[in-house]
């Protein structure tokens, strides 16, 4: 297992925060930190722990290699082995995840564990209908590009309606003309990260729900994207 050193820890630790870069289909090219899917999550990274400080402790996760490949999953001993490291260090508080891309389906996959809260998935490569290992207690957010040509905002929309219809807290909310690597729209992308996370942290550590002011008109709320799966 391979982490991120996280900015601090300590017994006031509301929640912990693990951020999954993607990947690629098959590769077993060694993971590196510099690679553009794990660039592309630091930011997320960084702005979670400057809005909550000691409060949630993030930790952006590293794989091996850089693919999935196929029935192997090569990054999931690792990324369960960082659940397990972070249910360890702070037991009983919310663990949320944050995954893009590979990163969303890896997500998934942990989020079939009882001790996760939340997923945000952001452009997640749910491949063999994924979001069915999903337990029933996870509150999900799945956000996706309406322009994303490597992964499908389809998919993920059914996905979602699927969710609400076995009665999760689930919302799907589309990027009109947002591409696969979050570069537009950077705003909605961020801020929608952070409410997200800040809904999962218990009373009394700044929770201060969802900001609809961040999300296009058109965003996807629970009940409409069950009604539009039917």
């Amino acid at each position: 297992m391979r982490l991120v050193k996280p900015r601090r820890t300590g017994t006031d630790v509301a929640a912990v925060v693990l951020v999954l870069p993607g990947g690629t289909d098959r590769s077993y090219r060694p993971f590196s930190t510099r690679q553009a899917s794990a660039l592309r999550m630091y930011p997320f990274t960084w702005s979670i722990r400057a809005r909550f400080g000691g409060a949630v402790e993030v930790r952006q996760v590293r794989y091996r290699v850089r693919g999935w490949n196929g029935g192997q999953a090569s990054p999931l001993p690792y990324a369960r082995a960082a659940l397990e490291a972070a249910a360890r260090a702070h037991p009983g508080v919310p663990i949320v995840l944050i995954g893009h891309s590979m990163g969303g389906r890896v997500g998934a996959h942990l989020a079939a564990d009882p001790r996760v809260n939340g997923l945000l998935a952001l452009a997640p490569w749910w491949q063999y209908a994924d979001w069915r290992l999903i337990h029933d207690g996870v509150r999900v957010l799945a956000m996706h590009g309406t322009a994303d040509e490597r992964t499908f905002a389809r998919r993920t929309e059914k996905g979602i309606g699927e969710l609400v219809t076995r009665g999760l807290d689930a919302t799907y909310l589309p990027i009109p003309g947002g591409e696969h690597a979050m570069l537009d729209h950077i705003r909605v992308w961020q801020s929608s990260a952070l409410t997200f996370v800040e809904r999962l942290l218990p009373a009394g550590t700044g929770r201060r729900g969802y900001d609809a002011t961040l999300a296009p008109a058109d965003a996807t709320t629970s009940s409409r994207c069950a009604s539009s799966n039917s």
